[in-house]
């Protein structure tokens, strides 16, 4: 897990700034379920009011509304209007803009009025309360008319307002407090909305046009909806695209950073990994990493962001509703702990399965030839459908557990809505809290389950990302076996051309015996050493160690007098000239893989390259020439015309050394001389070593090494061989006739013409 944060991380500078967007995006979701509250409450319910304080109010209604103000806090009312008498009908308080524009101040304004303007609404409009409490005042008032009270009063036709301004101020505040504390137990929605009702009536009162007033509170608050809206999608879009940018650049350095550990590669590691599963690595692996560092970056970071956010919205909005927030959580989290503890066992041999999968379709592929000729399609297809089905047996499992997963999670989600909605319309109907709320919370609420059911989402698919960032770093991590000295030497040039063998042993990396005893010669320019033994011997393995393709157990190797093993790889090598065994071309054309180690070179050594390789011959029959397309892998020419074309690239790379691994043995016998002279003359300054199968191709070797079971059998000229070794007398009893070897015992050899090598064959 910590391989796809650690990729993620490369692009820091990318990452601070989706951040920074991802709080602009959740800003903008998280603020427009509270102006979908404020529209249902203030401009809906409301009319547009958006305070409990009257901005304005005419100065008959501040008269009554301050007989229910204690005295020590009337003046603190006044202090906050200015008198005006000139912008309404009437003469009306102002509020100061002063105290409008602090909020602190507003609301204890707010809280010294909230009660009075409640009574005075209730008194003004008979409501079931105040006539209550305006029975028991007259009841009161009556009784002290009797015992001193001015006569002739008609109390029952007197208003509470009328009593109010005839009571002292120290009996008025009793009077006040005790119908205070008879509303201590209302709930503070109701006496918000008394007083917002109350400021309504003020309003009408001055003769306000309160259509044009909850008309532009809507709009003016539909306006900033809209505007956080587009402002969310851009913040959307624009993480989008970093992270895409991310994801992709994540894709191309991995991609690169593979690539060139995989071409430093030896044979050793080619050997723990499998071509099939390099290509799997290479590619699905990558393309996982890279599509779950897009989701991470959008969604991952985003989720926590709105879900923390939305929690503390809700508890700006409802408090005793939060504990279906938990009730959410809860029901999610086990929905994820027993997908994880069900499907991520699967998760963990799903790449296995699929390079797999790439395996055998690679070998059936590309043996598909063989697979003709002996007819085992029936028996590949059986195999290739075994595999097939496993790999959609647990792809199945894993999709059948994300179907599972969605419509719990609808199921979860509508639940809760209906048990907000449920809860929220108890508290509407006690006055605990407004419609617009109760919209409000269960907005926040799907936010919140949203955030978790996008983490749920990713939980799924982030296992097998996981897996596939393991196993890029597996290859990115592995460590080469072949590698360059800290401090390289260079080549000196004093014994140019030079190869010597000295005391080599060699067993492949892990097992216990060695292939390669002892071997030591010397290899000089001007001259061929050819290697020659029955299959098995070791030959190939010989060579490969020239290139470093393995490096040696026991021993040197040294070139120009300097170990191989103390300059770099690419100064080695481009000293060599390299013919494999199995001759490879690249797609392109002829030109190109001829020129393949000389880009540089011109058209006249390409020409002469391919004249001596013998390739002139059919190449000139092309319709197009040297620029003839050249398929991958050159499977759009022959076995033969591969293995000259390969014999060409070496020679136009004009090497110190040529390295020929049985490259002769897709050759006729007729080409294979006529290639051979002409290849004497190339390379007469050149070391040559050939491995060959056929003595016909090494008769005029200077230095025959002949190998069994990995060690020397004898290092001579072919008339020296036939005379002291046992084993290249086998060999040759084996490839040519008694006269021939005869010959070759008594004199100098020549080569055997086409014709009699033919006989041979």
């Amino acid at each position: 897990m910590k391989s796809l944060f650690k990729y993620a991380a490369e692009h820091w500078k990318s990452l601070l700034a989706i951040i920074a967007i991802l709080f602009i995006q959740a800003y903008c979701d998280l603020s427009l379920p509270a102006y979908t509250s404020d529209i249902v409450n203030i401009g809906i319910q409301q009319g547009g009011i958006e305070d409990q304080v009257p901005e304005a109010i005419a100065a008959d209604e501040m008269g009554k509304l301050l007989l229910f103000v204690l005295q020590e806090d009337q003046q603190t009312v006044l202090d906050a209007y200015d008198t005006d008498d000139s912008t309404y009908d009437t003469e009306a308080y102002v509020l100061k803009e002063d105290v409008s524009d602090d909020e602190e101040e507003l609301n204890a304004l707010g809280d010294i009025l909230a009660c009075p303007m409640m009574l005075t609404a209730g008194f003004e409009s008979g409501s079931d309360m105040t006539v209550q409490i305006e029975e028991q005042l007259k009841s009161r008032f009556k009784a002290q008319s009797a015992s001193g009270m001015p006569a002739g009063l008609d109390i029952d036709s007197m208003t509470v307002f009328d009593i109010m301004k005839m009571l002292p101020p120290e009996q008025k505040d009793a009077l006040v407090e005790e119908m205070g504390s008879q509303m201590e137990e209302l709930p503070d929605t109701i006496l918000d909305q008394a007083a917002v009702s109350y400021v309504k009536t003020a309003y009408e009162g001055l003769g306000m046009d309160m259509d044009d007033l909850q008309f532009r509170y809507l709009f003016t608050t539909g306006a900033k909806m809209t505007g956080l809206a587009f402002l969310g999608m851009a913040a959307s879009i624009l993480v989008g695209f970093l992270a895409s940018r991310v994801g992709a650049a994540t894709g191309r350095d991995l991609r690169g950073r593979v690539f060139h550990k995989v071409v430093g590669f030896s044979n050793n590691e080619f050997d723990h990994f499998s071509t099939a599963s390099l290509i799997t690595r290479s590619t699905n692996d990558i393309q996982q990493i890279q599509m779950i560092i897009v989701m991470l970056l959008r969604i991952v970071l985003y989720a926590p962001i709105l879900a923390i956010g939305g929690i503390f919205q809700v508890f700006q909005t409802n408090v005793s509703m939060s504990w279906i927030i938990a009730l959410a959580v809860a029901l999610i989290a086990m929905v994820i702990l027993v997908l994880f503890l069900v499907a991520m066992p699967k998760f963990k041999i799903l790449q296995t399965l699929v390079d797999k999968v790439n395996l055998v379709m690679r070998e059936i592929l590309t043996g598909l030839s063989v697979i003709r000729a002996f007819s085992t399609e029936k028996h590949e297809e059986e195999r290739f459908d075994e595999a097939n089905r496993t790999l959609t047996k647990t792809n199945l499992f894993v999709n059948r557990a994300m179907t599972f997963m969605m419509p719990v999670m609808m199921l979860i989600m509508n639940g809760v809505s209906v048990l907000i909605v449920w809860t929220g319309a108890h508290g509407i109907d006690e006055g605990q809290m407004q419609v617009g709320d109760m919209m409000a919370f269960i907005q926040y609420t799907m936010q919140i389950i949203m955030g978790f059911l996008m983490l749920c989402m990713l939980s799924i698919m982030l296992p097998r990302a996981a897996v596939a960032a393991d196993r890029v770093e597996e290859v990115l991590g592995s460590r080469t076996v072949i590698h360059d000295p800290e401090k390289a030497k260079s080549f000196s040039g004093k014994e140019k051309g030079v190869l010597a063998f000295n005391h080599v042993s060699f067993k492949y990396p892990g097992a216990d015996e060695n292939v390669l005893h002892d071997i030591t010669f010397t290899a000089k320019p001007g001259e061929t050493t050819a290697i020659i033994g029955s299959t098995g011997s070791g030959k190939s393995t010989l060579v490969n160690l020239i290139p470093r393709f393995y490096d040696v157990s026991e021993g040197s190797i040294t070139l120009d007098g300097v170990d191989i093993r103390e300059v770099t790889q690419h100064e080695l090598r481009e000293k060599l000239g390299y013919v494999p065994q199995k001759g490879l071309l690249f797609s392109g054309d002829i030109r190109s893989n001829i020129l393949f180690g000389n880009p540089d070179g011109s058209e006249e050594e390409m020409m002469e390259a391919a004249q001596i390789a013998q390739a002139t011959e059919f190449v000139d029959a092309k319709p197009e020439g040297y620029a003839s397309h050249i398929s991958q892998g050159g499977t759009n020419v022959s076995g033969g015309q591969k293995q000259r074309l390969s014999i060409a690239r070496a020679i136009a790379k004009h090497p110190e050394v040529f390295i020929f691994d049985d490259s002769f043995s897709a050759l006729d016998f007729k080409t294979d001389v006529t290639l051979r002279k002409a290849l004497k003359k190339r390379t007469k300054d050149s070391t040559v070593l050939i491995v060959a199968q056929r003595i016909s191709t090494i008769l005029n070797a200077e230095q025959i090494i002949v190998l069994d079971d990995g060690k020397v059998a004898g290092i001579g000229t072919h008339r020296e061989l036939l005379k002291t070794c046992e084993v290249y007398q086998q060999i040759a009893a084996s490839q040519l006739s008694e006269a021939e070897l005869k010959a070759g015992m008594e004199e100098p050899c020549t080569e055997i013409s086409g014709r009699e090598a033919q006989s041979h064959a």
